[in-house]
């Protein structure tokens, strides 16, 4: 991220509004069909790119758990958003170690551990956190995330640190237009959740949420469903 972050222009509070609705019965009914709790389905709002008053407005409506990608720009953000009581801030882009510290001290979930050594400097901050590992199950060589072979020693790295909690898995498909093609990697991180017991899954995101939810997802990282495409100022 730039030195100055220029945030997207976004909608109005009433089409927010009225966009939360729309997820709210996505998720439902796509709960319903997957014969599922949509109680146990968090919907995180994305944020990145938009202003503070964005997440203001977000968290009037109901919504208390929040995404981010970038460090550098949420703490332009956080001063404004720190005294909203209950919410939590998630760290859903790929995090450097030599920014672990100021991440620990800026989240309260890091969703994209993916070495042992980023475990242990974001454990070493002393701050009680909680952290999903990214698992890369793409090709793309610009995803982040570790091997599913990986998995198993990371989770003894994430395991042996006193101030970490482990809480599942995620991962960031190719994108597609179509909601399907995402499906065989939302199955394959579910299968991996069910081999190393983990229950948390963050898949899907604004296109193929039903998708997700219907192959396991614990989390779906919503933000262009909610705040609109992005915009330049």
């Amino acid at each position: 991220m730039p030195s100055a972050v220029a945030y997207c222009r976004y909608i109005p509070m009433t089409e927010l509004a009225q966009r939360l609705d729309l997820v709210r019965t996505r998720i439902a009914r796509a709960a319903e069909r997957a014969r599922r709790d949509p109680a146990g389905i968090l919907l995180l709002a994305v944020t990145k790119v938009f202003p503070a008053s964005a997440i203001q407005e977000a968290y009037d409506l109901g919504l208390r758990e929040f995404g981010e990608n970038y460090v550098q720009e949420f703490e332009t953000k956080s001063p404004a958003v720190a005294s909203l009581s209950g919410a939590r801030f998630h760290l859903i882009g790929h995090l450097q170690s030599n920014k672990s510290a100021k991440a620990s001290e800026l989240f309260d979930v890091v969703q994209t551990v993916d070495t042992a050594k980023l475990a242990r400097r974001l454990d070493s901050a002393g701050k009680p956190l909680d952290v999903m590992l990214e698992v890369k199950l793409s090709e793309e060589e610009a995803k982040s995330g570790a091997s599913p072979a990986e998995l198993p020693a990371l989770i003894d790295a994430v395991r042996a640190c006193r101030n970490l909690r482990l809480l599942g898995l995620m991962t960031m498909p190719p994108w597609s237009d179509d909601p399907e093609a995402p499906r065989p990697y939302f199955r394959r991180l579910r299968e991996l959740g069910e081999i190393h017991g983990l229950s948390g899954l963050s898949m899907g995101m604004s296109n193929d949420l039903e998708t997700a939810i219907e192959e396991g997802s614990t989390c779906v990282r919503i933000g262009t469903a909610l705040f609109g495409k992005r915009r330049k100022p």
